[in-house]
């Protein structure tokens, strides 16, 4: 009987440590990848920190172009055709610039 009841006051509080153990090593492993994350982050702030780089984002992700400059878009045959006719709602939706992605979430016209 008092071997028992040793057995079921030890038995409570090691499952009790062995769960908050097993939390302790979940919250580490999650903060180490939030501590990768803010040096990721850190450093594409120190990219984006140079004129440069922010003027080569500005002509590739936007299209933009300095004054005086004549842009062109080239499309191969068949772009237009396919871009339209395949591929799935999500495929569609990536492929249109992030701007009208972002203004159809804040309006709600988007799915």
């Amino acid at each position: 009987m008092v071997v028992c009841a040793l057995a079921l006051s030890i038995a409570v509080p090691l499952r009790t440590y062995l769960t908050q153990h097993a939390q302790v090593q979940q919250e580490l492993a999650q903060q180490a990848k939030l501590q990768q994350q803010a040096e990721q982050l850190e450093q594409r702030k120190q990219q984006l920190a140079d004129p440069a780089q922010i003027q080569a984002e500005a002509r590739s992700r936007l299209g933009m172009v300095m004054p005086g400059e004549t842009p062109y878009t080239v499309q191969l045959p068949g772009d237009g055709q396919q871009g339209g006719q395949h591929g799935s709602p999500q495929q569609q939706a990536s492929s249109r610039p992030w701007f009208d992605q972002l203004w159809d979430s804040i309006t709600g016209s988007g799915s």
